[in-house]
């Protein structure tokens, strides 16, 4: 697997409603897309050649003083997959294809969710 670049960060919120008045009023920050409805969603921001994203609804993504989720952008999503399951790698989501990208979730050797991204179709 060859990492290119971070796509995106992401944070898991419990209550969308309150994340956007955060994030959208207290932090000024521009919506950039939405996938979803206003109780469950995935919101991005764009922030210069970046993106923060809060999103909910996915029960083992979950907020955490821990940290974040880094999205890693790969070249070939499909080789990346493999070679995270020859790896016996802890897979907290399947391999999903959005209407934006594919992505899987997996977890790292102390349980922190890494996501593999690939824009559009792999």
């Amino acid at each position: 697997m060859k990492v290119k670049e971070i796509a995106f960060v992401g944070y898991p919120v419990t209550d969308l409603k309150r994340a956007r008045q955060f994030y959208e009023g207290t932090l000024g920050l521009k919506l950039t897309k939405l996938f979803g409805d206003e109780k469950t969603a995935w919101v991005e921001y764009d922030i210069g050649a970046n993106t923060l994203a809060i999103a909910n609804g996915h029960p083992k993504w979950k907020p955490s003083p821990g940290g974040v989720t880094v999205a890693l952008e790969v070249e070939d999503f499909a080789a990346a997959v493999k070679k995270l399951k020859e790896s016996g790698c802890t897979f907290y989501t399947e391999p999903a294809e959005t209407p934006v990208c594919n992505l899987v979730i997996v977890a790292d050797p102390d349980g922190n969710s890494i996501m593999i991204h690939k824009r559009g179709a792999d």
